[in-house]
């Protein structure tokens, strides 16, 4: 038994004729009396009786009626959810992101998600550069925002924002007061640096050694917390930071900081996918919402300062 069956089973009973379904289908009447009857014989009995001007329910017709309404209503309204649902975007998309990204960028998406596409969950993770890139390669995550040292050229990567790198440092030593200190200022200073073999640690030193010194790694740190709050607690230490890593302390006067000049050492915000892997809608999305962001701030990944 079909569910068509059934439907034109109540088409009969509403019209109380074979004749005029027929007419209404354009088919042969012989063809509607076929069908009812083999639907009666998979019911197991009679469902029309035969009057003067057409057919009539029986008790049992009127019963198996009842239900059959039900029932194309229930499956109507189900089959609308679904065709329903499958206009509205789903799933959960997986991010890796760099520490900096997590507030209040991916605070940000996340609420536009939740308004504009409440189906859309996030599962984030943080990392550092080595880590996303591993993430995205063994396709653990559906996409992530990690540093680049050259502007990205290829097709899985866009660019969000370009950062500089500033000297870091608590509030009140003079070599961060000014706006831009130079990379050979650095010789000699205590600094906190990123554990090796990280990249980024190679290109501080390379740069370092460009210009004829070391640089003077006081304390090892991968953790971006760990580096801020052992500057903000110390007045003999230094952070080499990008402006995203410390935007709150910033302007909340925890943290001062001076832009390194000669060179002034660039590094690309990007928003990689990994290669050669179909992005979802869901992801589509999310990738959208965050480009939108970041453009919306001016080519940043924290909001700028307000301008009256």
């Amino acid at each position: 038994m079909q569910i068509q069956d059934f439907k034109l089973f109540l088409e009969v009973a509403e019209m109380c004729s074979f004749t005029k379904v027929a007419a209404q289908r354009q088919t042969a009447q012989s063809h509607i009396s076929r069908q009812i009857s083999a639907l009666e014989q998979a019911c197991g009995g009679t469902l029309f009786r035969r009057t003067g001007r057409g057919v009539a329910l029986t008790e049992f017709g009127h019963h198996v009626a009842q239900k059959a309404r039900q029932w194309i209503r229930d499956t109507d309204e189900f089959l609308a959810d679904i065709q329903q649902t499958a206009k509205v975007p789903m799933g959960e998309v997986h991010m890796g992101i760099l520490p900096s990204a997590a507030h209040p960028l991916m605070t940000h998406v996340f609420k536009r998600l939740h308004h504009e596409f409440p189906k859309i969950t996030l599962n984030i993770r943080e990392g550092q550069g080595g880590e996303l890139d591993a993430m995205l390669d063994s396709g653990s995550v559906d996409m992530a925002i990690l540093f680049r040292y050259d502007n990205p050229k290829n097709s899985e990567e866009t660019l969000l924002a370009t950062a500089s790198t500033y000297l870091v440092s608590r509030p009140g030593l003079s070599l961060t007061h000014a706006d831009t200190v130079e990379f050979r200022r650095l010789e000699g200073l205590p600094l906190v640096l990123p554990r090796r073999p990280a990249h980024w640690r190679s290109i501080l030193d390379e740069t370092a050694k460009s210009q004829g010194f070391h640089l003077q790694a006081a304390l090892e740190a991968d953790s971006l917390r760990v580096q801020k709050e052992l500057i903000a607690d110390n007045p003999h230490l230094y952070a080499l930071l990008g402006p995203f890593s410390v935007d709150q302390e910033l302007r909340t006067g925890r943290l001062q900081a001076a832009k390194i000049t000669m060179p002034d050492l660039k590094r690309y915000v990007t928003l990689a996918h990994p290669n050669q892997r179909q992005l979802t809608q869901a992801s589509r999305i999310v990738s959208r919402l965050i480009s939108e962001t970041v453009n919306a701030w001016g080519g940043q990944i924290t909001v700028p300062p307000y301008k009256p």
